[in-house]
């Protein structure tokens, strides 16, 4: 039996034996329901209107729900109308437009349709979990219309006079409001991103406060997301990356608009210095309508290269650092013949595309200028004090993590290290020799520390977890970046394509054979039998018929393109991992483009044996916990041990 002063702190929030009979009652029925549906996304790179659009939309179930709904007695067009409602309410709300339109008559139409829509969707759901979702202004009303019999002939008035109310009062537009938003919060039970939230898209900052407005959301740091965790955390290294991939996509608006990062000193000291240099190997990637208002893409690439400058330096001072890392063939500025416009690569000599470096000392290249420090304080103390990047950060730790294991599936962004035996490969640190499970566990201890650790107690284990932060962007054993190297020197300033090569773990060829997928499974202690692997960070090249489906279906590569960039060498835009209580599918995402047809194409992937059940899922047996409490305090309150107001009976000597 649980320890008695368990069961009394128990007791006070079941302090009759009816309340705890009731609570067993609602649990045990809460477990026989199907699972809710999860939803996995990964690789997103600020692509926020995609982003927000697949998540309303629930990469297309909600236009199978308005289909299953309505079937042949709406036309296609007003189906899409209603879809694009339920995604958009508030923007179409307010447009010229929908101002067009006979108001009563429609919000009347459109209420009844919604309330269509949310009597399906909400079928798997308790009629508490349900109300939980709903606005509290709206709620009874909501309750009211979803479960009135409206054949019922006494009822019918009564329905009559709720609709009518709403309208009277011109309170329509705000409650079609309030059922499109009940839709989309019921149709996703939770939500799993598979890390890279952040990187060359526009807007990284809206995706993170669309996230953080959801109920039930986890991450799994990507290697981008850890350069942008890094940068926050004050990593020099970390801060010339994460602006150098911006300038290079001309990404104004995520740092300026979004976050408040002052760029005008950046921006002044690239025209001064590179003025009369066009800086050709530094233009920025235009994509769509990507184009600053603010900053020309001369003037980006002069910050590009700036920028990409000051990171090379800050990269060779923390490689010296650390000598642990092993990254010294990395140290490339010493090894670049400044007056004969060459660099020495493996033993191998390149010309160099771009040969004037006004700011390196060929005798101290890794020396930042007096100027070049004064802007990295500058810019160190932007990235660190803005405080919406500082909410969204904390949210990375709050809700994420390196790896997450749930319903038995493991999800992670990049990789477990391994060798090409198939062994795990054993990465030696200052803290110890780590591998499989217990790297990942490594990563994000220190990842804690970076952001956590008081720098004034321990000096030392913060600068060191600070600058970890850069060798989990890109450490060739980071299992974030799961590459032999990162080659952004030779992307800039070498020909030379071979060199280009960015080598992956040996991880990525075995996961194809459904042993090692079952050896991690082993290493994570889950059933092989019954279990999947999420994996992001690589963009599958469907239009080279590669397929995101690894090991026999154990292995799901999702990583399909969502970024613009991705696009022409994947040939769709991404794909959404979609698991509910019948089945395992993938949604297809489609290049987006606001106002037009977006709804991805899903294949079932797996059929489920029988189907899942709340209680067989991790918070199912949460709540088979609760109910054997639950159960131990009723037989404490029969037998006496415990009176019903939480007192304990002294027993009889």
């Amino acid at each position: 039996m649980r320890d008695l002063d368990y069961l009394k702190l128990l007791a006070k929030q079941f302090p009759t034996a009816t309340d705890a009979g009731a609570e067993i009652i609602n649990l045990r029925a809460i477990c026989a329901l199907p699972k809710g549906t999860e939803y996995f996304f990964s690789d997103l790179h600020g692509e926020s209107d995609a982003f927000i659009y697949l998540m309303r939309s629930a990469s297309g179930i909600v236009r199978d729900k308005i289909d299953e709904t309505f079937g042949n007695l709406l036309p296609e067009e007003e189906q899409l109308e209603l879809a694009n409602l339920i995604y958009y309410p508030r923007d179409i709300l307010s447009s010229s437009q929908h101002k067009e339109k006979d108001s009563a008559e429609w919000q009347r139409i459109t209420i009844h349709r919604l309330i269509n829509i949310c009597r399906v969707v909400s079928s798997k759901f308790t009629r508490s979990k349900v109300r939980k979702k709903m606005p509290k202004n709206y709620a009874y009303a909501i309750d009211e219309l979803l479960h009135i019999d409206s054949h019922d002939e006494d009822k019918k008035g009564y329905l009559r006079e709720i609709m009518n109310a709403i309208i009277d009062i011109d309170m329509g537009d705000d409650f079609i409001i309030a059922l499109c938003e009940l839709i989309q919060n019921l149709v996703i039970d939770n939500l799993h991103i598979i890390g890279d939230i952040f990187d060359r898209g526009p807007h990284a900052d809206r995706i993170m406060e669309e996230l953080m407005s959801f109920h039930d959301v986890d991450i799994q740091w990507g290697n981008h997301d850890a350069d942008w965790m890094g940068a926050v955390c004050g990593n020099p290294a970390c801060i010339a990356n994460v602006l150098r991939i911006a300038t290079s996509y001309n990404s104004f608006d995520v740092l300026e608009d979004g976050y408040g990062i002052n760029l005008r000193p950046l921006s002044m000291y690239a025209e001064e210095v590179y003025g009369d240099d066009p800086c050709e190997c530094f233009q920025p990637h235009l994509l769509d309508s990507n184009v600053s208002d603010s900053v020309s893409p001369a003037l980006a690439a002069k910050m590009c290269k700036a920028i990409s400058i000051i990171m090379l330096k800050e990269e060779g001072l923390l490689i010296k650092r650390h000598p642990e890392y092993h990254l010294e063939h990395r140290l490339l500025l010493e090894k670049v013949d400044y007056e004969k416009g060459t660099v020495n690569i493996d033993g191998k000599v390149y010309p160099l595309k771009d040969k004037n470096f006004p700011t390196i000392d060929p005798k101290h290249p890794y020396k930042l200028t007096e100027r070049e420090e004064a802007l990295m304080k500058t810019l160190i103390y932007s990235f660190t004090h803005s405080q919406l990047l500082q909410k969204h950060i904390r949210f990375f730790f709050t809700n994420g993590s390196m790896y997450k294991v749930v319903n038995n599936n493991i999800l992670y962004h990049g990789c477990i290290p391994m060798e090409k035996d198939g062994s795990f490969r054993k990465i030696t640190t200052p803290d110890g020799v780590f591998s499989g499970k217990a790297l990942l566990d490594y990563f994000n201890d220190k990842a804690i520390d970076a952001y956590f650790l008081n720098g004034e107690n321990d000096p030392q284990g913060k600068l060191y977890a600070t600058d970890f932060f850069w060798y989990m962007w890109c450490g060739p054993n980071s299992p974030l970046f799961g590459k032999d190297k990162i080659t952004t020197f030779e992307h800039c300033f070498i020909e030379d394509t071979a060199t280009h090569k960015e080598r992956f773990n040996a991880y990525y060829d075995l996961v194809k054979d459904e042993k090692y997928v079952d050896k991690i499974f082993e290493e994570f202690g889950v059933n092989a039998s019954a279990s999947h692997i999420v994996n992001g960070h690589v963009p599958v090249k469907t239009k080279l018929g590669e397929s995101p489906i690894k090991a026999n279906g154990k292995l799901f590569i999702i990583d399909g393109g969502i970024s613009k960039a991705y696009h022409s060498r994947t040939g769709i835009a991404g794909y959404t991992l979609i698991y509910n209580s019948r089945h395992l599918a993938l949604a297809e995402h489609k290049g987006f483009k606001k106002g037009s047809e977006n709804t991805p194409e899903i294949q079932l992937v797996e059929q489920m044996k029988t189907r899942v059940r709340v209680g067989e899922t991790d918070n199912g047996r949460e709540l088979k916990k609760q109910i054997s409490d639950l159960e131990e305090l009723l037989a404490a309150y029969r037998n006496g041990d415990i009176l019903e107001q939480g007192e304990v009976i002294p027993k009889k000597r």
